[in-house]
């Protein structure tokens, strides 16, 4: 997509600080991260969030969750413990239309739904 952020930053026309790429993905450490370790997971196919994913995509998201393991346990975070996340459309906070995963580690990530 031509106004996608995280299309233009797979291609390579928007630096980022990466710490993994393939053919199929690309992650790099988010510019404002709420951990020490903090990694979004993008394929590089552009798809506007997880509801807009197919059976076509089955494969993709696994290599996806198999890959937040590899990238985890590179960034020394595995056997402490990670959360990975991923927000879906406009009432989840999800900011960028391009799916991408949250690899947030680093330290005790406490609660993850504070009550309102």
């Amino acid at each position: 997509m031509e106004d996608c952020l995280f299309c233009k930053i797979a291609a390579g026309q928007i630096p980022s600080s990466k710490v993994y790429e393939d053919e199929e993905f690309l992650a790099f450490r988010d510019i404002a991260p709420k951990a020490p370790v903090h990694i979004l997971i993008i394929p590089k196919k552009h798809l506007a969030d997880l509801a807009s994913c197919t059976e076509e995509d089955l494969t993709m998201l696994g290599k996806l969750n198999l890959l937040a393991n590899k990238i985890a346990e590179a960034e020394g975070i595995l056997n402490s413990g990670f959360r990975l996340l991923t927000n879906c459309r406009a009432d989840s906070g999800q900011e960028v239309a391009h799916l991408h995963y949250h690899l947030i580690g680093g330290h005790f990530l406490g609660d993850f739904c504070e009550k309102q």
